[in-house]
């Protein structure tokens, strides 16, 4: 997840004209600490109910298949979701590439 901060600026263009949302299982007051702690500039969003996961297909019982993550164009419309896999590097190559294409638009 350090990869998320740490390319914030080149990946998700400091955060101008794209919204970019990591959401998880996690308590939201566990979520708020690591972000605060591990100084993330970007959204996460907790998810304990899976009732985001359940909606877009990503939730499997009550067990989440990967993390999800959504981009947002700036006229609210969600351009991507995907499962996301923190240790891959194609995952976030492509979010990359889907943030850009939103950025485009």
């Amino acid at each position: 997840m350090e990869a998320y901060r740490d390319q914030y600026a080149t990946m998700f263009n400091n955060g101008n004209g794209v919204v970019v949302l990591g959401i998880s299982k996690d308590a939201d007051t566990t979520l708020a600490a690591w972000a605060k702690e591990s100084k993330f500039p970007m959204t996460f969003v907790s998810d304990t109910g899976a009732a985001i996961a359940k909606a877009y297909g990503n939730a499997a019982g009550d067990q989440y298949a990967k993390r999800l993550v959504v981009v947002i164009a700036p006229n609210g419309k969600i351009t991507y979701r995907a499962p996301f896999n923190v240790m891959s590097a194609d995952a976030y190559t492509k979010l990359g590439e889907e943030v850009k294409k939103t950025l485009s638009k």
